[in-house]
């Protein structure tokens, strides 16, 4: 439900379903995070990625792409270093669509 509400855009709709649900997964994180990334409001995409973390779940490579995707649109050069920094530090592999992501995103900031 969380992903047809941000798929059709509404932003708000998606992000009042996500918080009423008892259990986030990773997936359902990074569905909210891309949509949030894609539609323009970056900053709201890491303010959810910080949230996330505090609530434990640990990011995966798709929850990369889209903070760094955030971080493109937001034009957040230091923000997004430091979320380069974390990937390589974490021992994430940096495959075509995480290599993708952080090249977008510096070519854009």
């Amino acid at each position: 439900l969380v992903n047809m509400y941000a798929k059709c855009g509404s932003l708000d709709d998606a992000f009042k379903t996500f918080d009423t649900m008892l259990e986030r997964d990773v997936v359902l994180w990074n569905a909210l995070i891309a949509a949030f990334a894609q539609h323009g409001r970056g900053q709201e995409a890491l303010h959810l990625f910080q949230q996330m973390r505090l609530e434990g779940i640990i990011p995966d490579k798709y929850t990369f792409v889209g903070v760094l995707s955030a971080c493109a649109c937001q034009a957040a050069l230091a923000e997004g270093k430091r979320i380069h920094g974390y990937i390589v530090g974490s021992g994430f592999e940096l495959d075509a669509f995480l290599g993708t992501a952080l090249v977008n995103m510096y070519a854009k900031c």
